[in-house]
């Protein structure tokens, strides 16, 4: 991989099944040691989980849905002013908050233990599109930090 590598959009594969793009970043994502056939499936039965447990709704729609609802609107960043450093709320792009939104997600769901990774998968879609679960809980708390130090919104960059 050469030394400058970015990674663009173009270039990333929408999903096979749902054709997609954002389930396949999920996907590209959830992979661990280049087994991207293990994370597709593992991924398509969380999906098949989902559609039985949550009734008239397309499982990519809740999956969409979910994401949506763990992206972070504004979050803290460290800025260093005359020997202070302070924590000043910015908004977050839309290419950060996907990804904040995905890693969260995925975090949320390798810290629990006990249960094949497709029904913890499940479960968090579930429970990220009725706005609960660990990774509402991460963005809640990122939020509260951001409204506790909004007094220093003014050293934004």
């Amino acid at each position: 991989m050469p030394k400058k590598f970015k990674s663009l959009s173009y270039l990333l594969e929408p999903d096979p099944k749902f054709n997609d793009k954002l389930a396949g970043k999920f996907i590209n994502s959830l992979m661990w040691g280049g087994k991207k056939s293990v994370a597709q499936r593992m991924f398509y039965k969380a999906l098949e989980v989902v559609g039985k447990k949550v009734e008239g709704v397309n499982p990519i729609e809740v999956f969409n849905t979910a994401l949506n609802n763990v992206k972070p609107i504004i979050e803290v960043r460290s800025k260093r002013v005359g020997g202070a450093t302070y924590q000043v709320p910015i908004q977050v792009t839309s290419k950060r908050q996907m990804s904040l939104a995905i890693r969260w997600i995925i975090q949320s769901v390798r810290k629990k233990k006990g249960r094949p990774i497709l029904q913890k998968l499940a479960d968090e879609l579930i429970a990220a599109y009725k706005k609960e679960g660990d990774a509402m809980t991460i963005r809640q708390n990122i939020h509260k930090m951001a409204e506790a130090n909004r007094a220093f919104a003014h050293f934004a960059y």
